[in-house]
């Protein structure tokens, strides 16, 4: 294939998919973190000597809407964001979407995920919970649900992911945790019981019976960060319309040397 030729192909014959969520001030950030504050400090309207520009100034976490999470974040031997080659923020995937099979506080399964679609090792893997509908500019918007009663993984999906030797993971809710496997737990000691009772009539078995704090306490983060295996956070845009499907994606984040995480533009190709 010539170079036009591959041009013609990627403008006429592919659609891209924007996974990412809209930024506002209005956006929460996880549980505790600094939320986006914006401001002008200059004004077209306000220049001395002819006409001005519109200048910003922007404070944030770096957990503030759609964003990876970085080795560092976690693991402070590993690699910051813009340390990562990019070659390891693109390549193949599959969205999967598992929203007709998870409720509040349910785990969803290796198995679960496999039956959906084909899932191969070395993939990029996004896992649509459907829990992006009650994010902050939906309409059935619902913080407390979004970040407190997202659906989360089962004990034996870590070990599964790093099997797959998947490039990355992301997540259309607050964390790729269970929020009971966080500090959350500890936060929201009403809705906990909740999700111990519901736990309990499902599996028979209690949440610290299946998952031992000293064991399942941040996993996805404790446990695959030093592996190289992080993920994306808070997904969403047109997820829906990739539900099953293999795609080729990329994560474009800031390229900051020392950022222990980072906002990032998740993109998806079809043909």
């Amino acid at each position: 294939m010539t170079s036009e030729e591959f041009i013609k192909f990627m403008t006429e014959e592919v659609k891209m998919y924007d996974l990412t969520q809209p930024l506002s001030i209005h956006t929460p950030p996880w549980p505790s973190y600094m939320p986006l504050g914006l401001q002008y400090f200059k004004r077209i309207a306000g220049a001395h000597m002819g006409q001005g520009a519109n200048g910003q100034i922007i404070t944030s976490s770096n957990h503030v809407g759609t964003h990876m999470d970085g080795e560092i974040h976690f693991y402070g031997a590993g690699r910051a964001v813009g340390q990562v080659p990019l070659e390891e923020w693109v390549g193949p995937g599959a969205v999967v979407d598992i929203s007709d099979e998870v409720e509040d506080y349910g785990l969803y399964t290796p198995e679960m995920l496999m039956k959906k679609v084909d899932i191969k090792k070395g993939d990029i893997l996004i896992i649509n919970t459907g829990y992006h509908k009650y994010a902050w500019y939906e309409q059935g918007v619902d913080e407390i649900r979004y970040m407190v009663k997202h659906p989360g993984p089962s004990p034996d999906f870590p070990d599964w992911a790093l099997s797959m030797k998947f490039k990355w993971i992301g997540v259309d809710c607050g964390s790729a945790d269970h929020p009971m496997n966080t500090i959350l737990r500890n936060w929201h000691p009403g809705l906990f019981k909740e999700a111990d009772k519901r736990l309990k009539e499902k599996y028979g078995k209690s949440w610290d019976e299946m998952f031992p704090p000293e064991v399942y306490y941040q996993i996805m983060h404790l446990k695959l960060f030093p592996r190289r295996l992080v993920h994306a956070e808070n997904l969403g845009g047109d997820i829906d319309k990739l539900s099953n499907k293999r795609v080729y994606m990329g994560a474009f984040n800031v390229k900051g040397i020392e950022m222990e995480s980072a906002w990032t533009r998740i993109v998806a190709w079809t043909p």
